[in-house]
């Protein structure tokens, strides 16, 4: 991949008007788009449809247009991306604002930071909060990108991928990766942290949470007899959610691929219902 000489431009999403994705248009006079949006949330696997005229349509990812966790339109609506944004913290029951600060309690320090697959933009408002200077956040979704942008108008936002982010080499210091790479298949693995070290530093760090596989062993009452209500909850939780790539995530030896791209892996954590692992490019 060439790297591009400048940074990628940060449009004004607060202000772009994006087009209606099909979830936009429901409404109680039109029963079919209901009962469309209805038999996602619970269960029906719809692959996404890119509205005509939306930013960026087609630098999107083929494996993007997944109606992941059951949202209807996957990530690509105003709508249903507002409502997972405010959702998913709550379904985590308050976990990822833990961990989304320990996260850049890993990364303090740093004068330029990137999110990658930033979505509502609060693992960047995290960083900004912690002190860094610099915070870009990236992500394949206008609308999600348009959400963060009026919520952090600090940061700036621009739409790629983990394995496409438009930054040139050595651009950033410290990289964070928030529930993104379990959402991508383990055959994009490679290409996603090859990018990761060409805009990073040398000496930079990359600061990883993801899911933890330590609530998926046994069943629902096996989890709760062990460990109590909270996990055998989360246990139930990964079982319902639609994650179409997460098996394959989590038998992937994550240690051992960080390393064949070239990280020096220097923590690998277990909190479950999260995962953190930290990395530094060697320089």
């Amino acid at each position: 991949m060439s790297a591009a000489a400048v940074d990628p431009r940060a449009p004004d999403w607060r202000t772009i008007e994006l087009p209606d994705a099909w979830p936009d248009r429901v409404s109680w006079r039109r029963p079919a788009v209901i009962w469309r949006w209805l038999r996602c949330l619970f269960g029906a696997r719809q692959r996404v449809e890119l509205p005509a005229g939306m930013p960026g349509r087609e630098g999107v990812p083929d494996y993007a247009l997944q109606a992941f966790h059951n949202l209807p339109n996957g990530n690509f609506s105003r709508r249903a991306t507002r409502g997972y944004i405010v959702g998913f913290d709550r379904a985590m029951l308050g976990r990822m604002t833990a961990a989304r600060r320990r996260l850049a309690e890993y990364l303090a320090g740093s004068q330029a930071a990137l999110d990658v697959g930033t979505g509502g933009g609060r693992t960047a408002a995290a960083l900004r909060a912690s002190g860094v200077r610099e915070v870009w956040g990236v992500d394949p979704s206008p609308y999600m990108l348009q959400h963060a942008a009026r919520e952090h108008a600090e940061i700036r936002f621009v739409q790629g991928s983990a394995e496409n982010t438009g930054f040139p080499d050595a651009r950033f210091d410290a990289i964070a990766v928030c529930f993104v790479l379990h959402e991508i298949p383990a055959r994009y693995l490679a290409r996603c942290l090859a990018e990761l070290r060409r805009i990073l530093k040398p000496g930079g760090r990359v600061a990883i949470c993801e899911p933890s596989s330590a609530q998926l062993g046994g069943g629902f009452w096996a989890q709760l007899r062990a460990h109590g209500f909270v996990r055998a909850y989360f246990h139930l939780l990964a079982r319902v959610v639609y994650e179409p790539f997460v098996r394959a995530w989590h038998r992937l030896d994550m240690q051992a691929r960080l390393g064949a791209a070239g990280f020096e892996v220097t923590a690998d954590e277990q909190d479950p219902p999260v995962r953190f692992l930290l990395a530094r490019k060697p320089g």
